[in-house]
């Protein structure tokens, strides 16, 4: 495990964050603003860390990669990167993130050779969200544009664009080399058994938890007023011409409100309701749809625009507003469940299974599964400091008291939690923890199969490193010794 390479890791970790974390901003081959035209870095001398100096920016080509380009400045952005993600850089050297930058482009410039196709809308998306950070960091779109050294905000979004979509073809091309690498028993066996025993990996204490929620019924008369609400909507703008997007902003209770209740590149598999689809692929360009309901609450759509198989829709959603007399019974319902638990007159996992309102714990008698790891372990360092404060101090079997929770409509709901099993710290054991042992073997195998691929890749592809950087010790064969 220590043998392997820290440019193969990095892109584990970077490169996919890269292209998610929405706070962080970083412009591929644009200098940031800075007086005088200066841009920090960092001296490398022997690969080593030295303490920041200022140098005048220069837009040198650094390396080149199939058809991709890799300016010095790149590196200097690279750092700012890390530092922002709160990744301490001393001991990272400009050789070793310029591995990481080559890499990117390797996958990048194959994922289009292979035609690997990336959603253009998710990736204006990307860079919508991008854009509305740096405003809210900066105040307006001018002052974003000048402190990128862009005559303009269209020029800086073109930009943009271009670094996220080649940020998303390297990590669709990377996912493409690793998705059918399995692992077997005896595969992982030997994996573990490799370890000696002293360097066996520690795993923090766990927790397994169940719980049962209770959700305020909505009864017909609030499902009634909110369908009222949005008939009234609706025929404002049909009838009376006025705007759907203001419409959205002014009532639309979800976070397109502030885009007109804009919804792009719609496909036939994107992860939204049925329901919502069907209304999207049905109605021609214009069209104002009935209300309706999905699971996360009522809507009414019309569609922007038609594109091939893709369509650009306008929605408002709203919820039913309840009673408190509803909301009260639903309190008045769990107090008695819980009661029930405590008194030993029915199980937790019973009563999930006979009361919860959440269809996809009551089945498995409330247990919740882990959404990173996919078992029903959370480790107790990790899990969601919310959820991490209500079971901290259970011991098992112990019940909760009554939490009254919000999503993020606003809409209450009430649970209880109890801890069904407890895992202290403990060193790595074969049969307790095989999963978790199974899955660093295939991240070990995973990461052997990037090296080959990696291998193979450079010697079939034009690489050229400026001569600045041929003393690199690269982990990979860059230079084609």
């Amino acid at each position: 495990m220590k043998s392997i390479k820290f440019t193969v890791i990095l892109i584990f970790m970077m490169s996919l964050t890269t292209f998610h974390a929405q706070e962080v901003v970083v412009v591929d081959s644009t200098g940031v603003a800075q007086e005088n035209n200066e841009v920090l870095t960092t001296s490398i001398v022997k690969d080593t860390i030295k303490v920041p100096f200022k140098r005048f920016k220069a837009e040198g080509v650094t390396a080149v990669v199939g058809d991709y380009v890799v300016l010095d400045s790149d590196i200097d952005k690279s750092y700012l990167e890390l530092q922002q993600q709160g990744i301490g850089v001393e001991d990272i050297t400009r050789c070793q993130l310029l591995g990481k930058l080559l890499e990117d482009k390797l996958y990048a410039h194959h994922a289009k050779q292979d035609s690997i196709v990336v959603s253009e809308a998710e990736i204006t998306s990307q860079v919508d969200q991008q854009i509305q950070y740096m405003v809210s960091e900066l105040g307006s779109e001018d002052k974003v544009a000048k402190y990128y050294r862009k005559d303009n905000i269209a020029e800086l979004k073109t930009e943009l664009y271009t670094v996220n979509r080649t940020l998303k073809l390297a990590s669709e091309m990377q996912r493409a080399v690793i998705e059918k690498v399995e692992v077997t028993p005896e595969e992982t066996s030997q994996f573990f058994y490799s370890i000696p025993e002293e360097d066996r990996p520690v795993f923090s204490a766990e927790v397994e938890v169940a719980q049962i929620v209770i959700e305020p019924e909505v009864n017909e008369e609030a499902r009634q007023g909110v369908i009222e609400r949005l008939n009234s909507i609706r025929e404002d703008i049909v009838d009376n011409g006025s705007s759907f997007a203001t419409k959205a902003v002014l009532y639309s209770k979800d976070g397109t409100a502030q885009k007109g209740g804009l919804i792009e590149g719609i496909q036939r598999n994107s992860p939204l309701a049925k329901e919502f689809k069907d209304q999207a692929f049905s109605l021609l360009e214009g069209e104002v749809s009935e209300p309706f309901e999905t699971e996360f609450g009522f809507h009414i759509l019309t569609v922007d625009k038609i594109r091939g198989q893709e369509v650009d829709v306008r929605h408002i959603i709203l919820f039913p507003e309840l009673s408190q007399d509803v909301i009260d019974a639903a309190r008045a319902e769990i107090d008695d469940l819980r009661e029930k638990i405590v008194n030993g007159e029915i199980t937790f996992e019973e009563a999930a299974k006979k009361y919860s309102d959440e269809t996809e714990t009551k089945n498995n008698g409330g247990q919740l599964v882990n959404p990173v790891t996919g078992d029903t372990r959370f480790d107790l360092t990790k899990m969601d400091p919310t959820l991490s404060a209500q079971v901290y101090n259970l011991e098992n079997g112990e019940v909760s008291k009554v939490y009254n929770d919000r999503d993020y409509t606003g809409k209450s709901k009430f649970k209880i939690l109890t801890v069904t099993n407890k895992y202290d710290e403990h060193k790595a054991d074969y049969a307790k923890d095989y999963e978790k042992i199974k899955a660093l073997a295939l991240k070990e195998k995973q990461i052997r199969e990037i090296e080959i691929w990696q291998d193979k890749k450079i010697k079939e592809t034009y690489v050229n490193v400026n001569e600045d950087y041929l003393d690199c010790d690269f982990s990979s064969n860059w230079i084609k010794k």
